[in-house]
């Protein structure tokens, strides 16, 4: 069975490359950049193709089983707008088992997805732990963190949990037909994850709830555009209630509960040590 794994070279998806490895699953790698070093594992094919151009992607799917789809391209993360292009030719391939990763309920990739004649499931996390690793200057110059609306709650998930269940589904199947939110075991305010951190780095931090004028004050002075600093103070402000809902993705897809945010904090508590 032959995987073809888009967006390898990130963070999640070289994870789920290893998963796969470890399943024993022979996996290919789709990079727009083939002949530039990936860092991938010398047993895995690495080959050349643009999900915005699926004219370019032929080699690719030829003889693969199942496809690891991203529902966004380039550094903006915009929407992929040639998903039916991507699914005919997925289906005249003989992919037989996709899974995408996509928040895009009810967008045009879902409904090619749903009309490709191919085994699917959708997998999206709320948040990501890793997220947190944008506090770790901060956290190693002042042990501080320093944010506003210090009340939004988010059920972050462990990027390997994330990666583990996707390539549980591809190798294995089941779950068809469903769009699965992986969270992890509970729903931590920022305060909650310092206070994690803190605890795995034996360190005294501090989080400290700034105002909208003070975040702008300070985001400012980082160098941040105007445009961005406005964005970030919108999405904080109308965090919806459920991203802080847990879900019992892993515990369904693997059989074991969702890693917490205090073992993600002690595995990478060297990050933030001083």
């Amino acid at each position: 069975m032959t995987v073809l794994v888009t967006g390898a070279t990130g963070t999640l998806g070289r994870r789920v490359v290893d998963r796969l490895r470890r399943e024993g699953r022979t996996v290919r790698a789709l990079t727009r950049t083939p002949g530039g070093r990936t860092g991938l594992p010398g047993d895995v094919e690495v080959v050349g193709g643009d999900l915005t151009e699926p004219r370019t992607l032929t080699a690719a799917l030829d003889g693969v089983s199942a496809v690891h789809l991203l529902g966004a391209t380039g550094h903006d993360h915009a929407p992929l707008r040639t998903g039916p292009e991507i699914m005919a030719m997925a289906t005249a391939a003989g992919v037989r088992r996709l899974t995408v990763l996509a928040p895009d309920e009810g967008g045009e990739l879902e409904h090619a997805v749903r009309a490709g004649g191919v085994e699917w499931t959708f997998d999206w996390p709320i948040d990501l732990m890793p997220n947190a690793l944008g506090w770790a200057d901060a956290i190693r110059a002042t042990a501080e963190v320093r944010e506003p609306y210090a009340a939004r709650r988010t059920a972050s998930a462990d990027e390997a949990d994330v990666a583990e269940v996707i390539a549980a589904l591809l190798a294995r199947g089941g779950h068809a037909g469903r769009r699965l939110v992986v969270t992890g075991p509970e729903a931590l305010s920022p305060a909650d994850k310092v206070a994690a951190l803190a605890a795995a780095t034996g360190r005294e931090l501090r989080f400290t709830e700034l105002t909208d004028d003070q975040a702008r004050r300070q985001w400012r002075a980082e160098g941040l555009p105007e445009e961005g600093i406005a964005f970030m103070l919108h999405m904080w402000a109308t965090v919806p209630a459920s991203v802080a809902e847990v879900t019992t993705t892993v515990e369904d897809v693997l059989g074991r509960p969702p890693r917490s945010f205090a073992r993600w904090a002690s595995d990478h508590a060297d990050a933030f040590r001083a």
